[in-house]
């Protein structure tokens, strides 16, 4: 009997420029096929895991434009193009997780395609104005920009076809897929690493912790100003665009801490009295390394958060945009003397095993059906 050729399988992921949420699913769904090619935009060595470097990883053409590594997002234009220029003949699965373009590659015949969407494109759909409003790129910049992403959205939803199965990341994405795609997905919450982010015992600061891109949707200016309100220091992690505007609004109990390592950042949430979640998140990865290392949560009432934090158990929910209610909620959650344990067994119910047999499945059930 002759022996079966493996199948060969293609992982794809919109660009590799560090370890946020979706490279750290791009790991673990790495780790499950070992001998996967990657695919991506653009790929900047050194700033993700060794575990995603070891695969081989295939480029486009947008690696090579002068000046790519720190332009890349305005580069948004040719992304369309470069995605579809990528072959698969000879792949057998292929997996894309897809924040922007990587949903819209072109599979070929023999190829299943299953998106593991992490969100339809925020700033071609219901966010333009957070991204490229007139407060952020001038009345010229919109003026400009609002046809070149209304086309992109158009094309975004013309090409939702090239997926088999939609799988979201959360409830919140999943009505997101249908609203945009008029696609149906069914949700695999993204894997939290519960081994690694894990409590120490300690008696937290009374202080506030944030761990987030610095970029306008995050609604980190809420954090400030409702710290400030509530007369409780914070501290920031992360780096992006919108540093030096925050830095500028930000009072002398604020610590911006850049982007640190995933030792650091466990070390945070340790010694944080509460963890914060002011915008409307697609999922949310940090409450849950919050939860998991004991430590409540305050996030606005939208969004993945609902699926995340229960309100009153691990943390609390507060409505979107109000600063008085966010305040209140950071005082009521650090005193409020939740049980770390109870936090901690929540996220657990999130972690890694759980993530890897229900994505096997969906994958399984896609390539049988």
């Amino acid at each position: 009997m002759t022996p079966r050729t493996p199948p060969r399988i293609a992982l794809v992921h919109d660009w590799l420029t560090g370890m946020r949420g979706g490279e750290k699913v791009l790991e673990v769904v790495g780790e499950l096929y070992p001998d996967a090619d990657i695919f991506t935009l653009l790929h900047m060595p050194g700033s993700v895991s060794a575990s995603i470097e070891r695969h081989r990883i295939r480029r486009s053409f947008v690696q090579h434009v002068p000046g790519a590594r720190r332009i890349y997002r305005h580069l948004l234009p040719l992304f369309p193009l470069a995605i579809e220029q990528f072959s698969f003949d000879g792949y057998d699965l292929v997996i894309s997780i897809s924040h922007c373009v990587a949903k819209s590659i072109r599979p070929g015949r023999r190829a299943r395609h299953l998106c593991y969407c992490l969100t339809p494109m925020r700033y071609a759909w219901d966010q333009f104005g957070e991204y490229f409003g007139r407060d952020r790129v001038g009345r010229a910049g919109e003026a400009v920009l609002r046809p070149v992403l209304g086309a992109l959205a158009r094309w975004d939803a013309r090409t939702a076809a090239r997926a088999h199965q939609f799988v979201a990341i959360s409830g919140y994405v999943a009505d997101r897929v249908a609203r945009y795609y008029n696609r149906q997905a069914s949700v695999v919450f993204p894997p939290v690493d519960t081994e690694f982010f894990s409590p120490d015992g300690r008696t937290p600061d009374r202080t506030a912790l944030v761990v987030s891109a610095l970029v306008p949707y995050k609604r980190i200016d809420v954090a400030l100003a409702a710290c400030r309100q509530a007369g409780v220091p914070l501290r920031i992690v992360g780096n992006g665009p919108d540093l030096d505007r925050l830095r500028r609004d930000a009072g002398p109990d604020v610590t911006f801490l850049g982007w640190i390592s995933d030792e650091q950042v466990r070390e945070e949430y340790r010694r944080a009295a509460v963890a914060l979640l002011p915008g409307v998140e697609d999922f949310g990865i940090v409450p849950l390394e919050a939860q998991a290392c004991g430590r409540p949560v305050v996030a606005v009432n939208e969004g993945g958060a609902t699926e995340t934090v229960r309100h009153g158990e691990t943390g609390l929910l507060s409505p979107r945009d109000d600063v008085s209610a966010f305040a209140g909620a950071i005082r009521e959650a650090i005193d409020a003397g939740f049980d770390a344990r109870i936090i901690r067994a929540h996220a657990e119910t999130f972690g890694r095993a759980r993530f890897e047999v229900q994505f096997q499945r969906a994958v399984d059930e896609m390539m049988q059906s």
